[in-house]
């Protein structure tokens, strides 16, 4: 089993909508490699608590059409 790590990521919210949308697709991930999401929209910072790879969240965050970065890990 690979370990967890905590991926920061800067993602472009401009509303709760689009934390919410960002949430709804990590959440979706949990139980396979996602242990947990937290989200500061003011920061407009993602934290990924996850055994999958930065590239593998990365992805799945660009889904949402927000313009997204990795910061690293944690």
């Amino acid at each position: 089993m690979l370990p967890f790590l905590i991926h920061i990521f800067n993602v472009e919210m401009t509303c709760e909508g689009c934390s919410g949308a960002v949430e709804r697709v990590l959440n979706r991930l949990k139980g396979q490699g996602v242990e947990d999401v937290s989200i500061s929209l003011p920061e407009q910072k993602v934290s990924v608590t996850s055994s999958l790879s930065s590239d593998q969240l990365l992805e799945v965050i660009k889904k949402t059409g927000k313009k997204t970065t990795y910061v690293g890990k944690q």
